[in-house]
């Protein structure tokens, strides 16, 4: 597992490198936090754009961006 510091010197362990597919980051993932956030009062994701949003934000949250190669 890949471990960064961060500015104030603690250590993090996130973001995960992108190393391409990852079979962890599922539809049920993303069910599973959306329930989560709903259980603590925020509403639900009704909309597929707010699925959607959900899944690219834990992606953001996860996995170092790929690399450009220009």
């Amino acid at each position: 597992m890949s471990v960064t510091t961060s500015r104030s010197g603690a250590e993090r362990s996130y973001p995960l490198p992108h190393a391409g597919p990852d079979a962890r980051f599922t539809e049920s993932l993303v069910n599973s936090v959306a329930a989560v956030l709903v259980g603590y009062g925020y509403p639900g994701l009704d909309a597929s754009a707010d699925r959607a949003a959900l899944k690219s934000a834990l992606a953001a949250f996860l996995y170092n961006p790929l690399e450009s190669h220009t």
